[in-house]
């Protein structure tokens, strides 16, 4: 597995994971457990604004890692 797919697995997880968050802030009553889903969330977002950051510095140094 190459250096490019690894990447796109961890951004597919982490996109899936908050997509999870989001849709447990919107589903939940409790006010604590809807700003913790949602901070978590935040937070995933901001990990993949890095890890897309990531990747298109490796594409950019290894073309050959570029997935389309």
């Amino acid at each position: 597995m190459t250096v490019g797919t690894q990447m796109e697995q961890a951004i597919a997880g982490i996109q899936s994971a908050a997509a999870t968050m989001k849709t447990f802030a919107l589903e939940t009553e409790d006010k604590s457990a809807k700003q913790d889903f949602q901070q978590i969330a935040q937070n995933l977002d901001c990990a993949l604004t890095t890890l897309k950051g990531r990747q298109k510095y490796i594409e950019q140094q290894e073309p050959q890692y570029k997935q389309h």
